[in-house]
């Protein structure tokens, strides 16, 4: 374990680590020591992997994660942690025991259960029951928090408007964190969740997955190395929708009853009370201001990645949407988000317009004839050229394609990385920071949501943003820092 108290005290854990009263749980550290003297002396009782050889990975070397939000992310997330041999999912929280997925592109079903069955599962196949460590089961993220406390870090996958609090309490715990995408739901709860992370220290990566890949760093280099030229204008886009299956402007008005094993009132967190419909929950959530930020919230930390890291965007001076259907309750169908950047040392300033629901930016000229735009994607306009990129940092091409056959392409500058979670995991064992910890994506999400901050208020913000001020709105507070309900607070 590599939490900060086993640190501390070299490889000395606790008592309940190895406790086998709870959960099936590991074995204790004298039943193990008598499991290995009897082995040495000739009967097998437990795997060789236990033991040592090929693919063994030390106690003392192995991080622990706990995961709260086990919806469709959730599980993606844990399988993707399985792929780790160094990492072992010891806890899983969510207020849903299970749902259908079906309908939804993750498939099956999701929830407490079925993460919990999937874990269980992994550690029987891959560990043998011997030494399966076991998995905790909670429904309220503190209690897991209290009660594992030899977790090393905490994986949040849970509806945006939870992230910051499920994140705040595990960096307060001291425990390393990956959040998913966008950080958090509102401007003032990103900038808590960054600075909180950076004072105490610990290893953060937000659920970028693309941001670890190659497409995204050739696109970075090849840009700093001058291949367009000076960039002063971007378009980015999505064609997904805003996740909401019916045209809704209002709340629906009948009230079903809540579905046995949801705690509703915990799956609301610090949203004020309404009552449950399916139309929010377990997935549809994203397309509602209450809980989520729409297509711009949901891919906007993919699909802008690349502009803010090559051409080290930060605040805009001024942000202006146009929306398809806005209104109150519902992110819009459609959207088109205009951002301006003041010019930053010798770099240009920079225009970059957002597109979504179905709007995309004018056809590069340049393109040939049969090829598309793709659904999701980022355009970088140059002096000298433009380049085209897919979308979660996807490989950039020179349009067109002759430029391409030409380009003589500048050195690899940039770390390479071996996979999102395993980017993270080396962090929270002590390497250098993940390239998507907070510090970064902190940044990028605020750059985000002043987006959707400027879909619910109808004129041109002018924005501070160190200050995180609409400077002429003063009616965007009430969405720059929600008001919290049921008891919560930051």
């Amino acid at each position: 374990m590599l939490g900060r108290e086993h640190r501390e005290r070299g490889e000395k854990k606790s008592d309940r680590e190895y406790s086998t009263a709870e959960k099936g749980g590991p074995l204790s550290r004298r039943a193990f020591l008598n499991l290995t003297a009897v082995s040495a002396a000739g009967l097998t009782i437990i795997p060789r992997r236990v033991l040592g050889g090929k693919g063994y990975v030390p106690p003392s070397d192995v991080v622990s994660v706990g995961v709260i939000g086990t919806g469709g992310q959730g599980l993606h997330n844990i399988r993707e942690l399985f792929k780790l041999p160094d990492v072992r999912v010891t806890a899983v929280c969510d207020v849903n025991e299970e749902s259908d997925y079906s309908k939804f592109y993750y498939q099956g079903t999701a929830g407490r259960l079925p993460a919990l069955e999937l874990v269980r599962k992994h550690d029987a196949e891959s560990l043998g029951s011997a030494s399966s460590r076991g998995c905790g089961e909670y429904v309220d993220f503190r209690k897991m928090l209290e009660a594992e406390k030899a977790l090393d870090a905490v994986l949040v996958a849970t509806p945006d408007h939870n992230h910051a609090i499920a994140s705040l309490a595990a960096i307060a715990a001291g425990k390393h964190v990956f959040c998913e995408k966008p950080l958090a739901h509102s401007l003032y709860e990103t900038r808590r969740v960054t600075e909180a992370a950076r004072k105490a220290g610990v290893a953060t990566q937000m659920g970028n997955h693309g941001h670890s890949g190659e497409g995204i760093r050739l696109t970075v280099e090849w840009l700093r190395a001058g291949a367009i030229g000076p960039v002063g204008e971007i378009h980015a886009w999505t064609s997904g929708g805003r996740g909401v299956p019916v045209e809704r402007a209002a709340r629906p008005q009948d009230s079903p009853s809540v579905p046995s094993g949801l705690d509703w009132n915990r799956w609301l967190g610090p949203v004020a009370f309404r009552p449950y419909h399916p139309e929010y929950a377990p997935y549809n959530w994203r397309g509602w201001w209450a809980f989520g930020n729409g297509s711009l919230g949901d891919m906007g930390c993919h699909n802008i990645d690349p502009a803010v890291w090559a051409l080290e965007l930060e605040h805009p001076d001024t942000v202006e949407a146009h929306c398809v259907l806005p209104n109150e309750e519902t992110t819009p169908l459609g959207s088109i988000v205009f951002y301006t950047f003041p010019r930053r040392g010798e770099r240009p300033p920079v225009k970059l317009t957002w597109y979504d629901g179905g709007l995309l930016p004018a056809r590069p000229e340049e393109l040939e004839a049969g090829r598309t735009m793709g659904d999701n994607g980022i355009l970088f306009v140059g002096d000298k050229g433009k380049i085209l990129c897919g979308g979660w940092g996807g490989s950039p091409r020179l349009i067109p394609e002759s430029r391409m056959k030409d380009y003589v392409r500048p050195d690899k500058t940039l770390a390479r990385v071996e996979g999102h979670h395993r980017d993270w995991i080396n962090a929270c064992k002590g390497g250098r920071p993940a390239s998507s910890n907070f510090d970064y994506s902190g940044p990028l999400t605020e750059l985000v949501l002043v987006g959707t901050l400027a879909m619910r208020i109808d004129k041109k913000l002018l924005w501070d943003g160190p200050n995180l001020k609409a400077l002429n709105a003063p009616e965007a507070d009430a969405f720059i820092r929600p008001e919290y309900h049921n008891g919560w607070i930051l």
